[in-house]
C-alpha cells in the first residue's frame, strides 16, 4: 500500500500578465539540453515555494524525479492514482521514493462521487476514455495545481509528433507556468541518464511498455514505433487531457456531460457524440454518421477502425444499408418534432427484418407518451432532454400500451382481428 503524505493546502493565485513575455525570454535563455538547470530555475528564481513535481511514476519518470532529488528532496511530488495502475507501478513509487529520498510524494485520487456517478462499473475506459481521463486525470490534477503558479512535467519532444515543439517553459491558460526541463532530451539522453546514475527501471519497461499509464489503456510498443503508440492504441487519442500545449495541437478534456441516455433501466454517460460539419467519416470515433453519408463514403467508414453508429433520418431508406448494419455499435433513429411515423417502420425494419442486435436508439423529440410503442418496434435506448420525460422514466411511470391497431413482431394481435384470425395467430 503506498505511504504517502498529506497534500497541503490550496492557496490562491494571481495572474501576472507580465508572464507572458517572460516565458518568451525564459525560454531563450535556456534553449538548451540542461534539465537540472531548467528546474533549479523555476524552483530556486522564478516560482520559489509556489510549484509542485508531477510525476506518473511511468518507463522514464527516474530521470524527473531524480533531478528533483538534487534540487530539493521535499519538494511536493503529485502523483495520479486512478485507480488504474499496473500493481507494478504502485511498487515502482515506493522504489523511487526509497531510491532517491523523497520526501513528500503525494496521492492524488478521483472524486468517489464521480466515479459513483460516471463510472461505477470501473468499465468507462472502455467507451468513453476522455472522460474517464477526466474524471480519474484531470480534475483531481486541477484541483491541486490550482493553488501553485507553476508545476513541472516529464514530457518531452521526441515522444510523439504533438509534442515535437514543446519548449522548456510554457503559459498556461490560466497564467500558470508548465515547465518541462526533458523538452529536449532524446531517447538516448534518457538511457544515458539512467545509466549514469543507476536508476532503477519500471518493471514493465523491459516487457516492451515504453510509455506506460493507466493498465486498460496501456499496449507494449513495437519496433519502430514512437514510444507512446501503446496508449490508448487504436483510438484518435495521444494525451489524457492534463496537457494543453499553447500550439493547440493537443485537444481540451471532454468536459463531465450530463447523463442524457437512458438504457438498461437508468440514466448513463453517452460516449456518442452527432456529426458535425468537417467530420471526416474515415476516422471519426463514437460519432451517429448519417446514413446518407455513409453511403457516398462507404469505403471510408468500413474501413475505419473506431467504433462508430449509423444515424437514420425519416426518408432514408433503411435497405440501403441492410448489409452492413452490424459495422455499427449503435443505429439512432431520429424523431423530429411533429414529424411522422416513420422512425417507427425503420426501427422495425431495423430490429425484425433485418436482424440487429446491437443499440438501438432513439433521439431527437423523444417524449414520454411515445416511449412504450419505441419499445415494442425495437428501440432499447433514449437519449432524453425533456424533463418529464426524464422523470417519468426514473420514476418507472411511463404510460402502458394495452390496446394497439398495429401488430408488432409475430405474437401480437390488433384490436378488431377476426377471432378465428386470432386464434390463428395465437397458435402459430
Amino acid at each position: 500500500m503506498l505511504d504517502l503524505a498529506v497534500a497541503s493546502g490550496v492557496r490562491a493565485h494571481k495572474p501576472d500578465k507580465l508572464r507572458e513575455l517572460g516565458i518568451m525570454s525564459l525560454n531563450g535563455m535556456f534553449d538548451e539540453m540542461d534539465g537540472v538547470a531548467v528546474l533549479r530555475q523555476a524552483v530556486e528564481e522564478l516560482l520559489v515555494d509556489d510549484i509542485a513535481i508531477v510525476s506518473s511514476f511511468g518507463a522514464d519518470s527516474s530521470v524527473l524525479l531524480h533531478m528533483v532529488s538534487e534540487v530539493n528532496k521535499d519538494l511536493p511530488v503529485y502523483f495520479l492514482e486512478t485507480g488504474k495502475h499496473f500493481p507494478e507501478t504502485l511498487d515502482y513509487v515506493e522504489t523511487l521514493k526509497r531510491h532517491l529520498g523523497l520526501t513528500n510524494v503525494i496521492a492524488l485520487h478521483p472524486d468517489s462521487k464521480d466515479i459513483e456517478r460516471f463510472d461505477p462499473k470501473g468499465d468507462l475506459w472502455e467507451t468513453d476514455p476522455d472522460s474517464c481521463c477526466h474524471i480519474r486525470k484531470t480534475e483531481p490534477l486541477d484541483a491541486t495545481v490550482s493553488g501553485f503558479g507553476g508545476w513541472v512535467t516529464g514530457r518531452k519532444r521526441y515522444q510523439t509528433a504533438e509534442r515535437g515543439v514543446l519548449p522548456h517553459f510554457e503559459l498556461t491558460s490560466d497564467d500558470r507556468i508548465k515547465v518541462n526541463p526533458l523538452a529536449y532530451f532524446s531517447d538516448a539522453d534518457i538511457t544515458t541518464y539512467k545509466l549514469k546514475y543507476g536508476l532503477p527501471e519500471h518493471p514493465l519497461y523491459n516487457k516492451g511498455y515504453k510509455s506506460i499509464g493507466c493498465a486498460p489503456c496501456t499496449s507494449v510498443v513495437a519496433e519502430g514505433e514512437d514510444p507512446r503508440a501503446g496508449r490508448w492504441r487504436g483510438l484518435n487519442k495521444k494525451e489524457c487531457g492534463i496537457h494543453f500545449d499553447f500550439n493547440g495541437a493537443i485537444a481540451k478534456p471532454m468536459a463531465a456531460q450530463e447523463l442524457n441516455l437512458f438504457k438498461d433501466g437508468a440514466f448513463i454517460a453517452d460516449p456518442f457524440r452527432a456529426w458535425g460539419e468537417g467530420d471526416d467519416p474515415g476516422t471519426v470515433r463514437y460519432t451517429h454518421i448519417p446514413l446518407p453519408v455513409f453511403l457516398e463514403h462507404r469505403e471510408a467508414v468500413l474501413a475505419n477502425p473506431h467504433p462508430v453508429g449509423l444515424l437514420v433520418s425519416p426518408g432514408d431508406n433503411v435497405e440501403l444499408v441492410k448489409g452492413d448494419l452490424d459495422r455499427f455499435s449503435s443505429i439512432a433513429i431520429n424523431f423530429p418534432a411533429f414529424g411522422d411515423g416513420r422512425g417507427y417502420s425503420s426501427s422495425r425494419l431495423i430490429a425484425e427484418r433485418y436482424g440487429y442486435k446491437g443499440e438501438l436508439r432513439a433521439v431527437g423529440d423523444v417524449l414520454h407518451d411515445q416511449i412504450p410503442h419505441m419499445r415494442r418496434c425495437g428501440m432499447n435506448a433514449f437519449v432524453v432532454k425533456h424533463e418529464p420525460t426524464r422523470k417519468a422514466l426514473e420514476e418507472g411511470k411511463l404510460a402502458t400500451v394495452d390496446l394497439f391497431y398495429q401488430p408488432v413482431g409475430l405474437t401480437e394481435v390488433p384490436v378488431g382481428t377476426r377471432p378465428f384470425l386470432r386464434r390463428a395467430l395465437e397458435n402459430a
